[in-house]
């Protein structure tokens, strides 16, 4: 969601979060929230304010244990400032919405799936947020190429050798690396995210 005016607005869920102009927000379901530029009692309508807010929104819808993942470690409302360095994509955005070409709903999509992470990317960066051991270590140029393999092909027989050749690393030094980023040693984390991808039976 993104805030186009002026004026901050208010998304409610326990309590506000203040959204501002070029603000990016991600609110966690599947629970109700609000979107007020009064928080409080709901108040009866009054006329149109000259000075419209104009909101950009999306929403999806996510199952299974891979996206409990992510969603497991986000806060119910998160708010990313304007100026992370998605300005450009929402722009953009703004500008494909009024058009109507063929593909531009596959468009849309997709800009919306970019938007999507770079505003949790933003967010992951922020000082307030405590990103998982496994979203910080894929910044690892090693510790990164070894979760990216493991992650590409799940069901191949990992060695830490191999693993460690995928990371460029000696199997010491991916070992004590990857436990000390990710939190846990490799071969464990890849018997977890095998059960996450195991379909319910």
């Amino acid at each position: 969601m993104r805030a186009a005016a002026g004026r901050r607005l208010d998304l409610l869920w326990g309590k506000a979060a203040a959204v501002r102009a070029g603000d990016a927000a991600i609110a966690r379901g599947p629970g109700p929230f609000v979107i007020s530029d009064r928080p409080g009692p709901a108040e009866p309508a009054r006329a149109e304010p000259a000075d419209r807010t104009v909101l950009l929104t999306g929403t999806y819808r996510v199952r299974g244990k891979v996206s409990q993942r992510l969603l497991g470690v986000l806060p119910p409302v998160l708010v990313v400032p304007d100026g992370d360095g998605c300005s450009s994509i929402r722009g953009f955005l703004d500008s494909q919405i009024a058009m109507s070409p063929p593909g531009q709903q596959v468009v849309l999509d997709r800009l919306l799936d970019w938007l999507l992470v770079c505003t949790l990317r933003g967010w992951f960066d922020r000082p307030e947020s405590a990103p998982p051991g496994w979203f910080r270590a894929l910044g690892d140029a090693a510790i990164g190429a070894a979760l990216r393999a493991m992650h590409a092909a799940p069901d191949k027989p990992w060695t830490l050798a191999a693993l460690a050749r995928e990371a460029g690393v000696s199997r010491t030094t991916l070992a004590s690396r990857f436990a000390k980023l990710v939190g846990e040693p490799p071969l464990t984390y890849l018997t977890e995210w095998r059960m996450t991808l195991a379909p319910i039976c």
